[in-house]
């Protein structure tokens, strides 16, 4: 295949741009109405990211308040998972709790996480002589009264809570 030789292309000069007319000045700069369009979106916009920045906020302080075994024998039972977050069986267990928990309600039994790749967590762990996949159940003087070990579905878990109430819950 035989290639053509390309006549080299002759350059234009560049022309100075005109100066734009009053019309097409006037059809260039926003309107009053789009000025308000782009006003009531970039409020919408700031809504939107600031309500999702309050959401992580709240989201950041329960985990914190969850993580803080200090509230071990404050007055109400809890209920302390003993958790490391690589581990699947114990992510699946948190939520099963949580669900368990949320028809009971914080005021009456309140959870915790032992994160056990961290001092704490695996302090309390060793000291009452329980692996990961595993929910130690206090009463509301911190005195351990049963340990739940292995995965467990909501419905389960949720009679274990209550029964767990009536026998040592606030009041008892």
């Amino acid at each position: 295949m035989k290639r053509r030789k390309r006549k080299p292309q002759q350059r234009k000069k560049a022309e100075a741009p005109a100066p734009p007319t009053a019309a097409e000045a006037a059809e260039a700069a926003p309107s009053r109405r789009q000025f308000l369009g782009k006003l009531r979106n970039g409020g919408i916009a700031a809504l939107v990211v600031g309500g999702g920045g309050w959401v992580v906020v709240k989201d950041v302080q329960a985990t914190m308040r969850e993580h803080d075994l200090t509230r071990i024998g404050n007055g109400t039972p809890a209920v302390v998972q003993i958790h490391d977050p690589e581990c699947s069986k114990c992510v699946a267990l948190q939520r099963e709790a949580r669900d368990a928990l949320c028809e009971i309600g914080e005021a009456k039994l309140q959870f915790l996480v032992a994160n056990i790749r961290t001092e704490k967590g695996s302090a309390l762990a060793s000291a009452h002589g329980v692996a990961h996949v595993t929910l130690l159940l206090f009463d509301a003087e911190g005195k351990r009264r049963d340990i739940l070990v292995g995965p467990r579905g909501s419905e389960e878990l949720n009679n274990a809570f209550l029964g767990h109430l009536a026998r040592y819950g606030k009041g008892s």
